[in-house]
């Protein structure tokens, strides 16, 4: 995802002074749309896979599955509190990340709040416990309306945007963290790369995408130990063109990557049980380390087809999850609502936490980490919900002439007042740090730590509460 947004263009003006060419490399991405789009749906791919697959195996059915939207309202859960929690103390002691351009986080965070009031008025309000096409069909358009608002906020278009100013905003969808501008830095052997990671303990290996001013290369860096926040101008980078050779040396490390068990550092513990402990867990890790090096490499196409083949191998992971959920709630006669909520939603959503993760620690300011979260709450219902709604309707309109009729919907209506209850203590208190410290993300160590405990008392409040309701115990 990261080297898809660094993608540039060449554009030639003529400066109507002089008549000379000025030639400029402008971003193909807008961040604000690559934050909805690749970001939050890339992360939330999982729940959209395993809800759609749901919703393909339920074909004919006159009552949606219950697999799908369980995971997505959990999924909305964890996002919210536990990645908070995460996205709070990641930063360094003392370190302050803040939303730089409000307007947009709340523009999003509207639409992530009536996306659920929304899904409550199908389930509760507008046709109780039944989805029509129409419904479905709606639900799907307003991913759309959120994209053009976003935008038009990001733009500050007059009469769509709030008057809210954006601060510091970096230049980079992820900065560069390349700090010292040494001449012949650059790692070109297909096995050094390993090296300068293995034997560098102190030194970064930049696997993003770095583009010169003739807009080519990818490059790989050895950098300093220093902050990752500082950056040198662009004519510091060596230019690499990437040929074939190179692309299919970069794809042979991934499988030496993959079945590498043992790393330089692990070998240097003095303590056997802890290599030991090491070995197991990269032994455990190694057949998902080899199926997914078989992913292109992101050099090819400006990172599209590693994209692509990372979904479309994350949807055959999804199809086995439900299958084995299937077989897991026959046998213990849990209901698959309750798996759906919390162990299907947390492992669903670990590539969310991750991201978040990742642009809390890299980015200077906290709008892709907090994006992240609110923009993959709408996903999960305009995409996520409203996509395999819409198949499930459409069938059932041509084939019987029938709405799709919602099982257990009274469990998921609680479900989502709950989650409404929770997320207002979610987001005022992150309002109160923005008050307080100044910022979102980070602040003292105590406090942030506090904050983190808080948020995830919230989200077990949601799961015993849900859980309990499905279940017919309260």
């Amino acid at each position: 995802m990261e080297n898809v947004v660094k993608h540039t263009r060449t554009v030639v003006e003529i400066d109507p002074c002089t008549n000379a060419k000025i030639v400029k490399h402008e971003k193909v991405w807008n961040y604000t749309i690559a934050d909805i789009t690749l970001l939050a749906f890339g992360t939330s791919f999982p729940q959209i896979s395993l809800a759609t697959i749901d919703a393909i195996r339920n074909l004919g059915n006159l009552y949606a599955g219950g697999l799908g939207p369980g995971t997505l309202v959990g999924s909305a859960a964890f996002d919210l509190f536990p990645i908070h929690a995460v996205c709070v103390v990641v930063p360094k002691a003392g370190e302050l990340k803040k939303i730089s351009d409000v307007g947009v986080w709340l523009v999003e965070l509207f639409w992530s709040f009536w996306a659920y009031i929304w899904l409550y008025i199908i389930l509760e309000v507008w046709t109780p416990k039944v989805v029509t096409l129409w419904e479905a069909l709606l639900t799907v358009l307003q991913f759309g309306l959120l994209l053009v608002h976003a935008y038009a906020q990001d733009k500050r278009w007059p009469y769509l945007s709030l008057p809210l100013e954006r601060t510091e905003r970096p230049e980079d969808w992820v900065p560069a963290v390349a700090a010292k501008c040494r001449h012949g830095n650059t790692v070109h052997d297909e096995y050094s790369e390993i090296q300068v990671y293995e034997e560098n303990s102190k030194g970064i290996v930049d696997i993003f995408s770095i583009h010169s001013e003739n807009g080519t290369g990818p490059a790989y860096q050895n950098l300093g130990d220093t902050d990752a926040a500082e950056s040198c101008s662009e004519n510091c980078h060596e230019e690499i063109v990437p040929g074939e050779d190179h692309v299919l040396s970069i794809w042979k490390l991934q499988f030496i990557d993959a079945l590498m068990l043992e790393s330089m550092e692990s070998r240097k513990l003095n303590n056997i049980y802890l290599r030991a402990a090491k070995i197991f867990w990269q032994l455990v890790l190694a057949p998902w380390r080899l199926l997914f090096a078989f992913v292109p490499p992101y050099q090819i196409a400006h990172g599209w087809i590693a994209f692509i083949c990372s979904l479309l191998f994350i949807s055959g992971i999804a199809y086995i999850v439900t299958k084995l959920t299937d077989l897991i709630s026959y046998i213990t006669g849990i209901n698959s609502y309750v798996i759906a909520f919390t162990a299907l939603a947390a492992g669903t959503s670990w590539p969310d936490l991750v991201a978040s993760k990742i642009a809390a620690e890299r980015q200077i300011t906290a709008d892709s980490a907090i994006a992240n979260i609110t923009c993959s709450n709408s996903v999960n219902i305009y995409v996520g919900i409203g996509i395999p709604w819409l198949i499930d309707t459409l069938y059932n309109f041509i084939a019987y002439r029938e709405p799709l009729r919602i099982e257990n919907a009274d469990g998921l209506s609680y479900s989502l007042l709950v989650f409404f209850s929770t997320s207002v203590g979610c987001i005022g208190v992150l309002v109160l740090r923005r008050l307080v410290f100044g910022a979102e993300l980070g602040g003292p160590k105590l406090w942030a730590w506090v904050t983190c405990v808080y948020f995830m008392s919230l989200w077990l409040i949601f799961v015993i509460l849900s859980s309990l309701r499905v279940s017919g115990i309260i």
